[in-house]
């Protein structure tokens, strides 16, 4: 997640990623004036590219893909609140199944106690050639 050239690093910019065990990962981005709307909060299509990036980045870090071979079949969010300029944003990753083809995710955004959006994915993993 280091190419400041493609879209993570050039829209999102700078993201960390961990295992927390037991099919959890987090993801970490730090919203900047960049990523605001008109009312000052992190827009929603932040939040959004922020989520599916996190999918593929806790598909990573669960050893179940490669950079650039998956692709998301399916994503569905729920707005919960808005997220703040300035402050961390967490994206909650787990994975609640794994098929030959397909990963099964959901999650939870936060930034500290607050919650922002809560999602489910799916990825579909690359044709092993």
């Amino acid at each position: 997640m280091t190419d400041a050239t493609r879209y993570n690093g050039t829209v999102l910019g700078k993201m960390l990623v961990r295992s927390e065990g037991d099919g959890k990962a987090r993801l970490r981005m730090f919203p900047e004036h960049r990523h605001s709307n008109l009312r000052n909060a992190v827009h929603g299509g932040v939040t959004l590219g922020f989520i599916d990036v996190a999918m593929f980045g806790a598909s990573r870090m669960f050893g179940l893909i490669e950079a650039g071979a998956a692709v998301t079949l399916d994503l569905s969010v729920q707005f919960i609140g808005a997220g703040i300029i300035g402050e961390p944003l967490d994206a909650e990753v787990e994975l609640l199944k794994e098929t030959g083809r397909l990963l099964f995710m959901r999650g939870i955004v936060t930034q500290g106690d607050e919650r922002v959006a809560a999602f489910s994915g799916t990825i579909r993993k690359p044709t092993r050639k």
